[in-house]
């Protein structure tokens, strides 16, 4: 009997765990809300239940907004519900359907959620520049493996934001699981480039005629084009069949006109979650 690779005695593990709290704009990379998805068709097409529940509780520590030197803790529900190949509610990608798909790749658009910038967020630096609302998002995702020999992951995804920025963000990334994963530990790491445009980039990055009179800064254009590029690990643990913990991090560098921005207090930003789980 041909015996697989290790990856695919893993892939039941990855791909039971959820993604990253989904908190937007954030240092992680978008294919960490994802992560092993695509892998699970891949390894194991067949025997799987028409629903799968994860649910759990996790913590974010993370920029208090894009581009600040300041952190802060985010603490909520860690949740991952899926119908079948087609319907999924999930901390990380949200609330959609797999439009199109074959045995590895798929396409799907979901509905999230920018939590925004208040100005109360980081008062000494934000004063004058008014809020970013928070506001729902319409996102379209592929993701692509190469093959099971060579379980290299590709993902990109396209979000609109109806309100807040009302901007376009696109973000593109890949990914892959790394050596030493045991049967009860599992981890993988990728980069991940984004860019934006003007609308998106002025919202976060510029200061406008008004602001700038309100404000202790200098009026700027942020422009369109890349606005960041990172590098993500995701980690995966079970302790038992229904238990595992999740651990995610990322660094993230703003580039171009965001990282010229007078509001960017720091040009590279980190974040680090944990999550505690338990699947039916």
């Amino acid at each position: 009997m041909t015996k697989l690779p290790v990856y695919a005695s893993l892939a039941y593990l990855i791909c039971n765990a959820p993604a990253a709290m989904a908190q937007t704009p954030s240092p992680l990379g978008e294919w960490q809300y994802s992560a092993g998805i695509p892998l699970e068709k891949l390894f194991q097409p067949t025997n799987r239940p028409d629903w799968e529940v994860r649910i759990g509780i996790g913590s974010t520590f993370e920029p208090r907004y894009d581009g600040s030197d300041r952190y802060h803790t985010l603490i909520g529900p860690s949740t991952d519900i899926r119908y079948k190949d087609l319907a999924f509610l999930s901390t990380g990608e949200g609330l959609g359907v797999n439009v199109l798909q074959g045995p590895n790749w798929r396409v799907s658009i979901s509905a999230v959620y920018d939590l925004g910038r208040r100005a109360h967020d980081d008062p000494s630096r934000l004063d004058g520049l008014g809020n970013i609302n928070p506001a729902p998002e319409a996102k379209l995702a592929g993701e692509y493996v190469i093959s099971k020999e060579f379980p290299l992951v590709f993902r990109g995804a396209v979000t609109r934001s109806f309100g807040g920025s009302n901007g376009w963000v696109a973000d593109l990334g890949a990914y892959m699981p790394l050596p030493g994963s045991s049967e009860s530990f599992f981890w993988f790491a990728g980069p991940s480039v984004t860019f934006a445009d003007s609308k998106y980039m002025n919202s976060w990055f510029g200061v406008n005629a008004m602001q700038a009179a309100n404000s202790r800064y200098s009026q700027y254009d942020a422009s369109a084009g890349l606005k960041s590029a990172g590098f993500g690990v995701t980690m995966i643990w079970f302790v038992n069949k229904h238990w595992f913990v999740t651990a995610d991090g990322a660094l993230k560098r703003l580039l171009g006109s965001a990282a010229n921005s007078p509001i960017t207090q720091t040009k590279t930003g980190g974040v680090c979650d944990v999550s505690i789980n338990y699947q039916f």
